[in-house]
């Protein structure tokens, strides 16, 4: 006699109680979106200042971001147009610190590590 229950099928990794995980990876993984956070982790940056500091990234690039960070809630425009993190946005500086505290102890063994360039911040 079959149970009137079926069992549940382990969670999987596209469970939709996953969505807002996959949506932040997929988020992160969008090219210079974790190094406009990096350089914004410290404080307000204008935005010429983190073109900058954000090597070869062209200014229509940095523009597309800047406003796909600020449409997740992770950074303002201010009135003097300088970007800096909101309190989401520190909040996730926060949780990937010890990733790029990781990254740094490990720096020398990643592919694509250029010596010459500064290590990473502690």
């Amino acid at each position: 006699m079959r149970s009137a229950n079926p069992p549940r099928a382990p969670r999987g990794r596209a469970d939709p109680a996953d969505a807002p995980v996959l949506s932040t990876m997929e988020l992160l993984g969008q090219r210079w979106i974790l190094r406009a956070l990096w350089e914004l982790e410290p404080g307000r940056l204008g935005f010429l200042e983190l073109r900058r500091r954000m090597d070869n990234c062209s200014s229509s690039m940095l523009s597309v971001r800047m406003q796909t960070l600020q449409s997740a809630g992770l950074i303002t425009k201010n009135a003097d147009k300088s970007y800096e993190l909101t309190p989401a946005g520190t909040e996730l500086a926060v949780a990937l610190r010890p990733a790029w505290e990781w990254a740094r102890r490990h720096q020398h063994d990643l592919p694509g590590t250029n010596s010459d360039r500064p290590d990473l911040r502690a």
